[in-house]
């Protein structure tokens, strides 16, 4: 009987987790929101975390230019920014990725060509990714009214928008409005990795 308890506890750290936090390796949900200082976007203007602190609930979405992805859900984003702000939402864009076609002027031709309505900032740290643990573009965070996280990963469930049957973000803001976790906290965000720097350690004896 020892022997059957020991192998059922075992076999249960081996299952999937069901708890929100699974597919992100940093953040859970109800965590505090990773905060920015001031970051240039393609307005021409800086914005930091703290200037959305107006708003009821706050979206980050981690997105590029280069990215087929990201720029199938471009139209949705403008879409979802223009209804946001009517129910007091706010949708920031951040890119992190530093190829050429994802720097900020390349984004600021971008951002005039589609007419984006929401602030498209440029992190060339890198850190405001990593903080968030975000690892593909697009990928969407909600954050309620106290700015912690109620919803991590997809849009929707659908790449294709004619195909779309469930707004997994439209439905964790309706709930983050009414002070609320969404019926579904965590997806799994598919699109392009988020290009991070690797840092090159020195071998021993280099200079």
């Amino acid at each position: 009987m020892r022997m059957v308890l020991i192998l059922v506890l075992a076999f249960s750290f081996l299952l999937p987790s069901a708890q929100a936090g699974e597919f992100n390796p940093v953040l859970d949900i109800k965590d505090p929101a990773p905060k920015w200082t001031a970051l240039p976007a393609t307005d021409g203007k800086k914005y930091a975390f703290e200037d959305f602190k107006d708003y009821d609930v706050l979206v980050v979405v981690f997105t590029c230019n280069s990215c087929p992805y990201a720029v199938d859900y471009e139209d949705r984003l403008v879409t979802f920014a223009q209804e946001a702000k009517k129910a007091n939402v706010a949708l920031v864009a951040i890119n992190v990725n530093k190829v050429e076609e994802d720097l900020l002027p390349a984004m600021k031709e971008r951002a005039k060509q589609k007419g984006f309505n929401f602030p498209y900032l440029f992190d060339e740290t890198q850190e405001i990714a990593k903080k968030y643990g975000a690892g593909y573009t697009p990928e969407f965070f909600v954050l309620n009214k106290e700015r912690h996280v109620v919803y991590m990963g997809a849009m929707d469930d659908s790449t294709d928008s004619d195909k779309v049957k469930v707004r997994y973000l439209e439905l964790a803001v309706a709930a983050a409005k009414e002070g609320k976790l969404p019926a579904k906290q965590e997806t799994v965000a598919i699109g392009c990795r988020i290009r991070i720097e690797r840092t090159r350690r020195n071998r021993s004896g280099s200079k």
